[in-house]
């Protein structure tokens, strides 16, 4: 029996995201144990301690952009030519520079040994909210470098695929401005805080009227025009509160899931005139890496079974229906379109399927 005081495989993720953020390798065991390493974070010395037989391993999104073949479906291996510094590396990482210098090949792409652990490494470093290019490099004796977090490659896709599990924090009671009077929950999930808006004293017996709301720093907070998020959380709030209850779901996933950094590298490939759906997957992501399972979860957690869900977005009626919460009425949340904001609002509509 494993004692209690070891670290748990999930433990150990959140662990290995710290210290991708801070420039640390993390070491991904298996039959032949490999260093991952973020490029966006790795230093000229800890590039130089990898050795010479590194790859790089890019989303298929940016290999797309790069014009690399992606032999490996949803990631590509890059063969990384000897004497490549820090800034070839990240130059194939950041696009920021594309358009300067978009010539930055041929690049050769591997086809052949197992992608598993690059796929995983790609994985955690998109969860780390760090641009999704990876540096592998194989480890023979892993007593050589001591201290480095380690994880199991081939349990590493299924355990940042689940479902997170919800500890509760804290409660206490907040009169708003639009709702009046609620109280504000506090959970945590692997390390993240989410937050529950409780407008009123709703009714578990009944569908209650509810939304879910992904944190944007530049819209809630600063008034952001480039987006329709502040409106968006006021009016449902104000809805909220005109109705008497209701429940907003406050979901830390800046920049749809890919964190604020990598957000506001979107907005200058935006700039570019790159629309959003473009600039994520010259990034490297998708157009929306956001895990709408949370607020399933947390509705199920605070005893909501039904609700009346404030959004003009399907997939978050599909995904709470697929995950045991029954979505009686989608009410609709047509608030804050200007001219700042148009064409983001359109490309939506377009590309992601909002019902605007």
């Amino acid at each position: 029996m494993t004692h209690p005081l070891v670290p748990s495989l999930p433990d150990l993720i959140a662990r290995a995201r710290a210290d991708l953020r801070m420039g640390l390798p993390v070491v991904l065991d298996g039959p032949a144990p490999q260093l991952a390493a973020a490029v966006e974070t790795l230093s000229p010395e800890r590039l130089a301690a990898l050795g010479p037989d590194v790859v790089l391993v890019l989303t298929a999104r940016r290999a797309e952009t790069l014009k690399a073949r992606a032999y490996d479906g949803d990631i590509a291996r890059v063969a990384v030519p000897a004497g490549a510094d820090l800034g070839w590396l990240r130059a194939l990482a950041d696009p920021a520079g594309d358009l300067m210098t978009p010539m930055k090949g041929p690049l050769r792409t591997l086809r052949e040994g197992d992608a598993g652990p690059a796929r995983a490494a790609v994985g955690l470093v998109k969860t780390a909210h760090l641009l999704p290019a990876v540096l592998m490099a194989p480890l023979p004796d892993a007593s050589a470098v001591p201290g480095l977090t380690h994880l199991p490659a081939t349990l590493l896709p299924a355990a940042l695929a689940a479902e997170a599990q919800f500890a509760p924090v804290s409660v206490g009671a907040l009169p708003m401005q639009a709702a009046g009077r609620g109280r504000l929950h506090v959970l945590r999930a692997d390390g993240e805080e989410h937050f529950a808006v409780e407008v009123g004293q709703p009714d578990r017996d009944r569908p209650v009227l509810a939304r879910l709301h992904s944190a944007c720093f530049t819209g809630d907070v600063l008034g952001s025009l480039k987006c329709d998020c502040g409106p968006q959380l006021h009016a449902a709030l104000a809805r909220m509160g005109a109705e008497g209850a209701g429940v907003l779901l406050y979901l830390n996933q800046e920049g749809r899931g890919i964190g604020l950094a990598n957000k506001m590298r979107a907005y200058s490939l935006q700039d570019q005139g790159f629309d959003t759906v473009e600039a994520n997957h010259r990034l490297g992501f998708e157009d929306d890496e956001r895990d709408f399972r949370i607020g399933a979860a947390l509705l199920r957690q605070l005893g909501f079974s039904a609700v009346r869900l404030l959004t003009n977005n399907p997939a978050k009626v599909a995904m709470l229906e697929s995950h045991g919460v029954r979505v009686v009425e989608r009410v609709p949340l047509k608030v804050g379109r200007g001219p700042e904001n148009a064409a983001y609002l359109d490309t939506k509509a377009a590309k992601s399927g909002h019902l605007l």
